[in-house]
């Protein structure tokens, strides 16, 4: 079992938490897996990375302005896979505990997400200001006007 830095343990106490992907797809230093959210009550993204052989998790957002990290979709690590780069602004980040090392991001870290890596899957845990996503509305695929998102269910 592996959980996000800074995420409180276990996380999801009394829960069984949501599922982001298979265990498999997240590869050591690789393309991180990314999932929407609600942060504040407001859609956003989330990713998933695997350093150091544990599973970290972020909100998708730069600590000095709210834009998203990825310079390719689940691309967030610098050339020598050694640290989470904002893709706009370059602001260094330690993967393992999300702070900021470098840049304008000042004394502000990126966002943890609470996570667990359990039997080959690996689970994201709502709490305060991060929550899921609500149901779709009947009768489209994914409660919008435009295309379809791919479903988060294995």
């Amino acid at each position: 079992m592996a959980d996000a830095a800074g995420q409180g343990g276990e996380g999801g106490e009394g829960g069984e938490g949501l599922f982001v992907c298979r265990a498999e797809q997240l590869e050591e230093r690789g393309k991180g897996v990314v999932w929407d959210l609600l942060y504040c009550g407001r859609e956003e993204r989330a990713f998933a990375l695997r350093f150091d052989g544990r599973v970290v998790a972020y909100l998708n957002r730069c600590a000095h302005v709210p834009t998203e990290l990825d310079w390719q979709e689940g691309e967030f690590l610098d050339a020598e896979r050694r640290y989470i780069l904002c893709s706009v602004h370059g602001a260094v980040y330690s993967p393992s505990t999300g702070a900021c090392l470098m840049g304008r991001c000042g004394r502000a870290g990126l966002i943890p997400v609470a996570v667990r890596e359990l039997d080959g899957v690996l689970r994201w845990y709502p709490a305060g200001a991060l929550q899921p996503l609500p149901p779709a509305a009947p009768g489209t695929p994914d409660g919008s006007d435009g295309p379809a998102k791919p479903s988060p269910q294995p």
